[in-house]
């Protein structure tokens, strides 16, 4: 039997729906029965826009410090693509190189990813010669040059199809952008916005759960405490622009009588007073008495405000703020905080930025194709020592070494090699290299004792031995 829905039941259902949606908007920020909206209570606001991210990012230090400070170092060093470990540079990396240089690759990807972050997606817009403006919205194919390529915003990019055929391996997937304008000077054109295909884009996404299009700004989950940073700091700075400077409070002399013009003059004292930098009164009939001073100390509250981001954001508290070095947890904090950078890289900048970019370039024959193992990416080392650093680690090093030598009971208690590795903490390949560098330094001195004479009839015997080893070997075969 078919079922059918009446006009009052669906009215019903859609008013259910929508009271539904309104009730879990309000959860969290309502307490005591939904008597206090907290967030309203508060001035948060319930909904959030990608401009009040892009406001809060360009007007406040921790905000901006928030998104910049993980990109910056991020791409912070070398960044090569390479194809082979072999010192030959081979087409491929060559080409790399070149493409790199010469549209300033690396600071491109480092505004791409903080474009991401601030809001939901961003995009690398990769412009191809011979390509008309009207072209953009065809399909780039067969062999194309690289002219330039422009990292775009939310508020810059809007989806304007998608494919809807669930048998395309893109199916949700975004088919044309809507691209503004504002900052493609490289276009030369006059209209407001273009058309773009998505071959001709790269669009990245960060901290994105269920969909493939759209991620968590990194702005969102601190927010509010954004805002409380605001309300405090400018509030402590209010509270000693007002209470530093003491208040006072006049008594009229009964006995006085104040005419207009007086009274307007001292008017326009207190208004000075107040608000500019004025420090004397001038009056007649009126005593003045100074009222207490009110100024209490916002750190501890700002710190309470810095701790919760820290933990929200993984930046350490010191990164944060700029105030890591000369602490005593700093390096800690410093290991935490590379180790985050290391993440980054791995999870995000290279397989959602870097690897689309490269195979987008290898498909269109801008990079030639690599060899049948393919090509890698090597960022510079995150945890290699400043000069001062290994200064220090050598002196420190060459002082035990100093002490371990004068004693002569030492190489019995410890062997050189596991003194080199246990005390010294180098790794077995340079305990190799040092033991080799020993080998050869003997060959030399005994070498330097021998006459030239001498030297040639070693060299003989010692070539006549091999040579009858390896006939020995080849008669044993």
């Amino acid at each position: 039997m078919e079922r059918t829905t009446k006009p009052k039941d669906a009215i019903r259902v859609y008013s259910e729906l929508i009271g539904r949606a309104m009730l879990y908007s309000k959860l969290g920020t309502q307490t005591f029965a939904g008597d206090r909206d907290v967030y309203k209570a508060l001035g948060y606001p319930k909904d959030i826009k990608y401009t009040d991210y892009v406001t809060q990012y360009s007007r406040q230090d921790i905000a901006k410090a928030i998104i910049d400070r993980p990109a910056k170092a991020t791409w912070r060093g070398s960044l090569r693509v390479f194809e082979s470990k072999d010192t030959t540079e081979t087409p491929f990396e060559k080409a790399w190189v070149d493409l790199e240089k010469s549209l300033k690759l690396k600071s491109k990807f480092q505004r791409l990813d903080k474009l991401t972050c601030l809001g939901e997606y961003g995009i690398l817009l990769l412009g191809f010669s011979g390509t008309s403006v009207e072209g953009m919205q065809q399909a780039a194919t067969g062999e194309q040059k690289l002219l330039y390529v422009n990292p775009l915003g939310e508020s810059s990019v809007s989806v304007n199809t998608w494919i809807t055929d669930a048998k395309n391996p893109r199916y949700g997937l975004p088919d044309i952008y809507k691209v503004t304008l504002a900052g493609l000077g490289e276009l030369n054109v006059s209209e407001s916005s273009i058309l773009v295909h998505h071959t001709r884009v790269i669009h990245v996404v960060y901290d994105n759960l269920e969909s493939e299009t759209n991620g968590t700004p990194v702005l969102k989950g601190v927010f509010n405490r954004l805002l409380d940073l605001e309300k405090l700091v400018g509030g402590s700075a209010e509270m000693f622009w007002r209470g530093a400077r003491p208040g006072y409070q006049g008594k009229v002399d009964e006995n006085y009588q104040m005419t207009k013009e007086m009274e307007d003059a001292l008017k326009e004292q207190i208004d000075e007073y107040e608000n500019s930098l004025r420090r004397i009164f001038v009056n007649e009939g009126v005593d003045f008495k100074e009222l207490a001073t009110q100024i209490s100390d916002p750190k501890p509250h700002v710190d309470v405000q810095i701790q919760m981001i820290s933990a929200e954001t993984g930046i350490p508290k010191r990164i944060l703020t700029g105030t890591e070095r000369g602490e005593l947890s700093s390096s800690q904090d410093e290991d935490a905080w590379l180790t985050l950078i290391g993440s980054r890289r791995e999870d995000f900048a290279e397989p959602n930025i870097i690897r689309p970019f490269v195979e987008m370039c290898i498909k269109y024959k801008i990079l030639p194709k690599p060899s049948k193992d393919g090509w890698s990416v090597i960022w510079s080392d995150l945890f290699a020592k400043s000069e001062k650093d290994q200064a220090e680690v050598g002196r420190i090093r060459a002082t035990a070494l100093r002490e371990y030598t004068l004693n002569p009971y030492a190489v019995e208690v410890v062997p050189p090699n596991a003194f080199f590795e246990f005390f010294l903490g180098l790794s077995q390949e340079q305990i190799n290299f040092i033991t080799v560098m020993e080998k050869e330094g003997i060959k030399i001195d005994s070498d330097a004792q021998e006459t030239p004479e001498e030297i040639a009839i070693r060299k003989a015997k010692d070539k006549e031995g091999r040579s009858q080893t390896k006939k020995e070997a080849t008669r044993l075969k």
